[in-house]
C-alpha cells in the first residue's frame, strides 16, 4: 500500500517539474530584498545566520539559521535582515551573481547565507497540486523533520559549493526530494490541513486515497472504498467531499484522466492501451470520460500537445 509521500511524489511527477536551484545568498548588514509575485513553488532554507519573511497580509516570520520555507503561489514578498530595512528588488540582485551566488555587504563581516530554487510545473496537471498548495510551509530546525532535511540541505550547500561536473543533476533531485518531505511535514502537523494535502493523513480518508492510487485501473465501487476506511458509505461519502472537495468516484476519475492527458502528452502509450491501462473497459468509454473532462478528445489532445506529429 502506498503511504502519503507515494501519493505526494506521484502528483509533483504528474507535474512533470522544472527545478531551478538559484544561487546562494551571502550577506551582512542591514538589507532587504522585494521578490515579486511567482505562479509556483518557492523552498529555501537559512544555511546560515536568521532573516525575516514578509508575506502580504500576513505577520512576519523570523527564519532561524536550519529554518526550511516552502512557498506555494506566493504574492508578492520579502526577506530581510531587519524589518525596518528598505527594500530593494531581487531580480536586480539576483543578475549580479557569480560562480552561483550573490553578495549584499561585506564579505569579511558575512553573518546569513541563504540557499533555495524554485519550480515550475507544466500546465495540463498543474492545477491539480498547486490549488491546494498552502502559502507558506515553514519547518523549524528543532522540528522532529528537521533533521532530516537538514541532511538534505548540507548535500545542496556542498553542491553548490563544489560545481562538480553533474551538480545541476544532483542538485535537481535533492531539490525535488526537499519538495516532497516539505509538503510531508505539512500534512503531518498537528493542525491538520484542510484538502487533499490533510486528507493523506487521515486514517481513513487517506487509506481510500492511497488505494485508489495504488490500482487506479480496478473498477473500484463506493462500498468498497468506505469498508477501507472502515466506515459506513454515507459518512465516507460526506468526509471525502468534504476533506478532498469532490466525491470519492469523481476523484478517481480526476486521476485518471490526469494520468491520461500525462500520457498523452508524452505519447507513450496508444489511446487503446491506455484506456484499459486506467480502468476503462473500451476505448469508447475512455474517450467519453476524457471529452467530459477536458473538453477535447484524447485524439485531439494527444494532436495538440504534440503538433509535430
Amino acid at each position: 500500500m502506498l503511504d502519503s509521500s507515494d501519493l505526494i511524489a506521484d502528483a509533483i511527477g504528474l507535474l512533470r517539474p522544472r527545478t531551478v536551484v538559484e544561487p546562494g545568498l551571502h550577506a551582512s548588514g542591514a538589507w532587504a530584498l522585494r521578490f515579486d509575485q511567482f505562479p509556483h513553488v518557492k523552498l529555501g532554507v537559512v544555511a546560515r545566520g536568521e532573516c525575516w519573511l514578509v508575506l502580504g497580509g500576513h505577520a512576519p516570520v523570523l527564519l532561524e539559521e536550519g529554518d526550511f520555507y516552502l512557498l506555494g503561489n506566493p504574492p508578492p514578498y520579502i526577506l530581510a535582515s531587519e524589518l525596518s530595512a528598505i527594500p530593494r528588488h531581487a531580480k536586480s540582485v539576483w543578475e549580479s551573481a557569480t560562480d552561483g551566488a550573490v553578495r549584499i555587504g561585506s564579505e569579511a563581516e558575512e553573518d546569513t547565507y541563504l540557499c533555495g530554487g524554485h519550480f515550475s510545473f507544466e500546465g495540463t496537471n498543474a492545477h491539480g497540486l498547486t490549488d491546494v498548495l498552502p502559502l507558506l510551509v515553514h519547518v523549524r530546525a528543532a522540528d522532529p523533520r528537521g533533521k532530516l532535511l537538514a541532511h538534505l540541505s548540507e548535500l545542496m550547500v556542498a553542491e553548490v559549493e563544489a560545481a562538480a561536473v553533474g551538480s545541476s543533476l544532483v542538485l535537481e533531485h535533492l531539490a525535488q526530494i526537499l519538495f516532497v518531505h516539505m509538503l510531508r511535514a505539512h500534512a503531518d502537523q498537528a493542525e491538520r490541513p484542510t484538502g487533499w494535502l490533510g486528507a493523506l493523513s487521515d486514517d481513513g480518508i487517506g487509506a481510500a486515497l492511497r488505494a485508489m492510487h495504488a490500482d487506479v485501473a480496478r473498477s473500484w465501487t463506493l462500498k468498497e472504498l468506505a469498508d477501507i476506511s472502515c466506515m459506513s458509505r454515507s459518512s465516507f461519502a460526506s468526509s471525502f467531499k468534504k476533506q478532498v472537495g469532490t466525491a470519492p468516484l469523481d476523484y478517481l476519475i480526476q486521476w485518471r484522466i490526469s494520468l491520461a492527458r500525462d500520457a498523452l502528452s508524452r505519447g507513450t502509450r496508444s489511446i487503446s492501451e491506455l484506456a484499459f491501462a486506467i480502468g476503462y473497459k473500451s476505448e469508447s468509454a475512455f474517450s467519453t470520460a476524457f471529452r467530459r473532462v477536458t473538453g477535447f478528445s484524447p485524439r485531439q489532445f494527444r494532436q495538440a500537445s504534440n503538433p509535430a506529429e
